[in-house]
């Protein structure tokens, strides 16, 4: 079984990341932590009790990290974009059985780097360089006991729709089926890549977040 974990906001600093959900959510995110190693760190907004948002960003305590960090953050044209303000980057799925899952993608399932953040502990399988389809394709993840969202307070939003736009739209809906995601989002040809997320909040109230 896989299905949507968390969706990905990058920022410039965190910052700057926090005070951009403040502004649009009127809720601040919490503190969440650093991943060692990987040059990153992170807060995070509870989005019900099985999904959150992540705000991400380059930790500058850490020295450079032996890959490059997740989501592009390391693109200079992901930089030049996130100067501007925060965006959403990416999506990441959560599953129960990684190994079956990469044993039937083979290299297509990538590479699966074993993580930590504090006591939080999991398994990510990201997927092969330039084969993510402009982010599209999500890291698959598998927690390694309580999962981090079920630590959170609820913001009382919750995402309502995930729809990914791309020129290949039949490739991106095959990558996904063959992860057993093939209903956790809309796929739409588009011109551009581009990843959407709608989140509805107290009242009705509406908020986007896009790629570009």
């Amino acid at each position: 079984m896989a299905e949507i974990d968390h969706i990905v906001l990058g920022a410039r600093t965190l910052e700057e990341g926090a005070a951009f959900v403040e502004q649009h959510f009127g809720v601040k995110p919490q503190p969440g932590g650093q991943h060692e190693g990987a040059g990153t760190h992170n807060m995070l907004l509870g989005l019900g009790p099985d999904c959150y948002l992540e705000i991400i960003a380059a930790d500058p305590s850490q020295p450079e990290p032996p890959h490059p960090r997740l989501f592009d953050l390391d693109d200079p044209g992901v930089k030049t974009m996130l100067e501007a303000e925060p965006r959403l980057l990416a999506w990441v799925a959560r599953t129960t059985a990684m190994d079956a899952l990469m044993a039937r993608l083979g290299p297509r399932g990538g590479e699966v780097r074993e993580m930590r953040r504090g006591d939080l502990h999991w398994r990510m399988a990201l997927p092969p360089q330039r084969q993510d389809l402009d982010n599209l394709i999500p890291p698959m993840i598998e927690w390694k006991g309580e999962r981090a969202g079920k630590r959170l307070r609820d913001s009382h939003f919750r995402l309502v729709e995930l729809l990914a736009e791309h020129p290949e739209a039949d490739a991106v809906k095959a990558a996904l089926a063959e992860r057993g995601l093939g209903e956790a989002l809309v796929v739409k040809r588009g011109a551009h890549p581009r990843l959407v997320a709608r989140l509805r909040g107290p009242e009705g109230r509406d908020v986007t977040l896009t790629s570009g």
